[in-house]
């Protein structure tokens, strides 16, 4: 009798502390780290834009240096919880702002009604985005910068208000949605054989009807696999272990994330294949940059190059990273950064 009232009471305190460690965990307060400096900033707040709360993160040494908006992909999958670990160097010279989309990351609230959630709604949230930060930080333009499905909220923006814009710049850019799938699964198929693993040829070969048809998209999880997603760096997104070891996230916001990932992915990617980049935006009236990485076949390089071609815009350039996939912006940051000074800065001295 005594030994089951010292287990009742071991596992009473047990979960009494699990409890509180959870507790801890979900409600932890978050922040950004500090950046030294009179002029600089560095902070991470709740704001109200176009109707929701949205969480912004805005860092850099010096507030009077350029602006960039950067706009994450996924669809629904935020850049704040590792954008600190990859842009330290864009700092020096650049003010950077990453924002959680609506119904994303932080910016996902379980109480609010995301039925109308669409491409569309988004662009008109970074629109307003873009007012807001040039009010905050007094510049008339500023760099809009996107990656991967972000891309194609960006370039909507840049193509309906480019008198906000500096210039566009497009990391792994999407393109014909149809057609970079396609080269994702011929690389994965590819790149299985050589490998010599007939179960994942056997699994994607049966996927060939659907993706042509543009019903699905190449499973990430081959894309990764084989190379196509990262080369020298860990894939970032969707890191959970990170994003509670960083200290913009915490659990709940996790939770958030999973949840708003799911749930923007459901609502988007489908659009996204139906209605492809190239027929919604095929000129821009400001300096475009498409940065691409060579092995890139979650938005296929050869696809975007494609695109890059037929795009009409009197200052346009395609940027190759000879050493990277998906994220050139992360994988050769150091390359990045002097690219991106080299452009916007020195440039103009």
């Amino acid at each position: 009798m005594k030994r089951k009232k010292k287990t009742m009471k071991y596992i009473f305190y047990t979960a009494i502390v699990i409890l509180t460690l959870l507790a801890i965990a979900l409600l932890f307060p978050t922040w950004t780290s500090n950046i030294k400096g009179n002029n600089s900033i560095s902070t991470l707040e709740q704001v109200m834009i176009n109707g929701t709360g949205h969480e912004i993160m805005i860092r850099g040494a010096n507030k009077n240096n350029p602006i960039v908006i950067v706009v994450h992909g996924g669809p629904g999958a935020p850049e704040t919880p590792y954008a600190v670990k990859y842009q330290n160097l864009l700092e020096s010279n650049f003010t950077v702002v990453n924002y959680d989309q609506r119904a994303s990351g932080k910016s996902y609230h379980f109480h609010e009604d995301y039925s109308n959630l669409s491409t569309n709604l988004l662009v008109d949230d970074l629109l307003l985005l873009t007012d807001y930060i040039s009010e905050r930080l007094g510049k008339e333009k500023v760099i809009l910068m996107a990656h991967s499905s972000g891309t194609y909220i960006a370039m909507q923006a840049a193509n309906k208000s480019p008198e906000k814009y500096e210039a566009y710049v497009g990391i792994g850019q999407m393109s014909d949605t149809l057609e970079s799938e396609k080269e994702s699964l011929i690389y994965c198929i590819d790149q299985a054989e050589k490998a010599g693993n007939t179960d994942d040829i056997e699994y994607l070969q049966g996927l060939t009807e659907q993706i042509g048809n543009g019903e699905i998209v190449t499973p990430r999880e081959y894309v990764m696999k084989y190379g196509g997603s990262t080369r020298s760096i860990d894939n970032p997104d969707g890191d959970i272990i990170g994003a509670l070891f960083s200290s913009e996230y915490n659990l709940l916001d996790v939770i958030r994330y999973n949840y708003g990932m799911g749930y923007s992915q459901e609502k988007l990617v489908n659009h996204m294949l139906e209605k492809s980049l190239p027929t919604i935006v095929s000129k821009l009236d400001i300096p475009l940059y498409f940065v691409m990485g060579t092995y890139d076949y979650m938005t296929s390089s050869n696809a975007a190059k494609k695109y890059f071609d037929t795009i009409s815009a009197e200052d346009k350039h395609f940027i190759t990273f000879e050493k990277s996939a998906h994220y050139p912006q992360f994988e050769e940051k150091e390359k990045f950064n002097e690219w991106m000074s080299d452009t916007f800065i020195n440039e103009n001295k």
